[in-house]
């Protein structure tokens, strides 16, 4: 569609076109395999404006009070939520969300994390007394260099923007240019919510083009970032030179604990279900499912049915299918990691490589599950983010969680047990930030983040405020 208009950026206040590059990324929608949107791709000089503008409207931001930044905050709340049915479609159109996902959960994620931002920082201590003459503040980190993904496109703008404007800090946001309309969008909002100049601003751009001048930027303060952990390493080398505080949430590869007595067909359906959720293209999804020996081969056999009974289809439309992987690259790259489950010896109990059964295009992928895995195999300690599932026998409770704790990441874990005190006594063992248990799923204030590989810091409620504040004391406040 090159009738399509290159989206502008959003530099202190204003829209803004790349002062020097005229280069043009197209975003694919991966349904039709057609572009869905053109960016107008940023260089480091743009990045520097909007370094600029950000720590210029750093002063007076950070020293409006606490109410008046929450009342701005709630001004986008009601702007997004009356325009809610355009940020549902953009998610379904840049990266193959179907309606259903996006409207219930996609979009929703935005509303639901900037509410709980502002009820979190309105029961926040702000301030408090330390020792006998000290007063503890917490204030604005400064300036942050924002990145996010394409996979929960509003989930990661909202975790992140949401916390910053509360605790007073300015911004310069890189979205995924994969998926860039909702980002246009949420850009849209904050304009008309009326923000003040140079507070937010947003650059498009690639990861190569100009990750590094955000990150390495000396105006910038603190990165927030959220990509693959091959990403966050390079991420975390260019800040290191100008010591700024990184906060990453990076990739994941967790295991789903499901004990003889958990009752099985519920606990493996759901977890099949669970793992192909949008399109398997989730971080902290249940990819390694680790079956008790007892209990294993009929684990196999349902989860054989449930893979197969999930459908695919047409992300505009209404209904529980799973959508596209997002670009042809990722499809690829899945068939890889398919094929490399097939020649090291996993059983391909369904699904396999090749495109899905009745699409000519878009990148639909076949859910797929593996038996009779090795923890070693690559597709066991690989993340594929798509709709592939592995499984692990375990003999006894103690091998279950070695096998589950034996991967470079730590974002989630998950047990199915009828025994409630076992699966307690599993969940203080699985080196993960989070642990669902028996299919609990997780509130907006809890803290999202992992161990090891999978990142450091935590995002959503009042542990995503934390990112964003500095802790000073003021000695002799009280005197003594």
């Amino acid at each position: 569609m090159s009738d399509l208009s290159p989206l502008p950026s959003y530099i202190n206040g204003a829209w803004a076109m790349p002062a020097t590059s005229t280069a043009v990324f197209e975003a694919i929608n991966p349904a039709t395999e057609e572009v869905c949107a053109q960016v107008a791709l940023c260089g480091p000089d743009d990045v520097d404006r909007a370094m600029q503008a950000a720590r210029a409207a750093f002063d007076g931001y950070s020293a409006l009070s606490l109410e008046a930044r929450i009342a701005l905050t709630e001004k986008l709340i009601a702007v997004f939520e009356a325009r809610y049915d355009e940020m549902v479609a953009a998610i379904s159109t840049e990266m193959g969300a179907p309606y259903d996902l996006s409207y219930n959960a996609q979009a929703e994620c935005g509303p639901g994390h900037l509410k709980e931002t502002v009820k979190a920082a309105r029961e926040f201590t702000w301030e408090r007394p330390m020792g006998e003459r000290g007063m503890l503040v917490h204030e604005a980190v400064g300036v942050c260099a924002l990145i996010t993904p394409w996979n929960w496109p509003i989930n990661q703008l909202a975790a992140k923007i949401g916390p910053a404007l509360v605790a007073g800090c300015t911004m310069v946001l890189k979205p995924s240019e994969i998926a860039p309309l909702s980002a246009q969008l949420f850009a849209e909002f904050i304009h008309e919510a009326g923000f003040p100049a140079g507070v937010f601003n947003m650059v498009h751009g690639t990861g190569t083009g100009i990750g590094d001048a955000l990150t390495s930027h000396p105006l910038a303060d603190m990165v927030s970032f959220t990509g693959s952990t091959r990403a966050g390493i390079q991420v975390a080398k260019s800040a290191a030179d100008t010591v700024k505080r990184v906060s990453q949430e990076l990739g994941g590869k967790s295991a789903n604990i499901v004990f003889a007595d958990a009752g099985l067909e519920g606990a493996v359906k759901r977890g099949v279900r669970h793992c192909f959720g949008n399109s398997g293209q989730s971080c902290n999804a249940p990819t390694r499912m680790l079956v008790e020996a007892s209990v294993y081969e009929e684990a196999v056999a349902i989860a054989k049915s449930a893979a197969e009974a999930v459908k695919l289809g047409d992300p505009m439309e209404r209904g529980s299918h799973i959508g596209p992987v997002v670009t042809k690259t990722h499809y690829e790259k899945i068939q890889r990691l398919i094929q490399a489950g097939i020649d090291e010896g996993a059983r391909l109990v369904t699904g396999g490589t090749g495109r899905a059964d009745g699409f000519e295009r878009g990148y639909y992928v076949k859910p797929t599950v593996f038996a009779d895995v090795d923890n070693g195999m690559t597709v066991a300690q690989e993340e594929i983010f798509g709709p592939v599932l592995v499984m692990i026998p375990f003999k006894d409770e103690a091998d279950a969680v070695a096998i589950a704790n034996d991967t470079p990441y730590g974002l989630a874990g998950y047990i199915q047990s009828g025994d409630q005190e076992r699966a307690r006594r599993v969940a203080r063992q699985v080196r993960a930030g989070s642990v669902y248990l028996n299919g609990a799923g997780q509130d907006y204030c809890s803290p999202f983040g992992g161990f090891k590989q999978s990142g450091n810091g935590r995002e959503w409620g009042e542990f995503g405020l934390h990112d964003y504040l500095e802790i000073k004391v003021v000695n002799g406040f009280v005197p003594a």
